[in-house]
């Protein structure tokens, strides 16, 4: 079996709130109607059908809850995102062994409430957040609660990117020029969102917390000289702070913490990415996904080469048998497939 841990969909419900609510809905019909996938369980089904015994797990399309309106009304969105994607799980679990609760990320206390929610009375497999909610970072104290929630749950978090083209790539540059926000944004904002997990002592203080970063950890796995020496030398290049006390508040080298993300496949096909990112995280923390249905084909193809980069890889079978299924049924305790 192959279990995806990382496909989007926008339950009807949900989309059809989203776009009476947010003043982006003409930008999202316009996407929405371009990809019917997102949308159209029948045209997934048929994608699915491609691939043999291969199952999805749910998680809501961008943009962010929270991108969407004010911290008064993204409560509600968040309610009927989780339920429309309970329901279709439910009625469905041949296909969908489980859903990733999305969160109103504006409001930490509603984002604390729907994780109960969501995860008591609607079965979620984890809690999806983003590298920063409205520009404030991950490591926010408010966001506190929700990652000591997810730790006594033993459930994962889906750590996603977001950037938009209002982060410019230049300081004298109002927007960010040809999608570079996105091509090269996205990866850093994983990166640098891990970091400030690291740093901010959260696996020392939740041992053994369970964080999937998307896109195979960004750019941690090509950049680990820089994160393992380079790390080692926190402050060197910093005169006016001391950051070394950063490092000495850790219990181990910042590279070690780094280790302890989990990380997904989900790169468009790019095998020696892949293979790079397996050989920094280890067969134990790679988790298949394909970030479907945003490619080319508006579907099959990202899932058909990923399947392919892991099936051509030197991997014994024990290793691709974790990737494929065995991690996910392990850290988000499936049952029943």
């Amino acid at each position: 079996m192959k279990i995806d841990v990382f496909c989007h969909i926008l339950p009807p419900a949900f989309y059809n709130r989203m776009t009476q609510i947010s003043t982006r809905g003409a930008f999202m019909q316009k996407r929405v109607r371009a990809i019917p996938v997102i949308l159209d369980l029948d045209e997934r089904f048929r994608v699915m059908d491609l691939f043999g015994d291969y199952r999805q797990v749910l998680s809501l399309a961008t943009p962010p809850i929270e991108a969407l309106a004010g911290p008064n009304d993204t409560p509600e969105l968040a309610r009927i995102a989780n339920d429309g994607m309970a329901e279709i799980v439910a009625k469905h679990p041949d296909r969908f062994p489980g859903f990733i609760a999305s969160l109103p990320m504006n409001n930490p206390e509603a984002s604390l409430q729907e994780t109960e929610r969501a995860l008591t009375d609607l079965g979620a497999t984890g809690i999806m957040v983003y590298t920063n909610s409205n520009g404030l970072p991950i490591d926010d104290p408010a966001y506190l609660p929700l990652f000591e929630r997810m730790h006594r749950a033993d459930l994962p978090i889906w750590l996603h990117p977001i950037r938009s083209a209002a982060f410019s790539d230049y300081a004298s540059e109002k927007t960010s020029k040809l999608e570079m926000w996105w091509v090269f944004g996205w990866p850093y904002e994983t990166s640098v969102a891990m970091g400030r997990i690291v740093f901010a002592g959260y696996f020392d203080r939740f041992p053994g917390i369970k964080i999937i970063t998307h896109h195979m950890g960004g750019m941690a796995p090509y950049f680990a000289g820089r994160i393992g020496p380079g790390l080692d030398q926190l402050g060197a290049r910093t005169d006016d702070e001391d950051l070394t006390l950063y490092a000495k508040r850790l219990a181990h080298r910042p590279f070690d913490y780094f280790k302890m993300f989990y990380a997904d496949t989900a790169l468009f096909g790019a095998r020696p990415a892949v293979e790079c990112g397996f050989e920094f995280f280890g067969a134990d923390k790679v988790l298949f996904a394909s970030d479907s249905p945003f490619d080319p084909e508006k579907g099959p193809m990202f899932i058909r080469e990923t399947i392919r980069n892991l099936n051509e890889m030197s991997l014994s079978d024990t290793d691709r048998h974790k990737i494929f299924e065995g991690n996910a049924r392990r850290i988000m305790r499936l049952k029943g497939i």
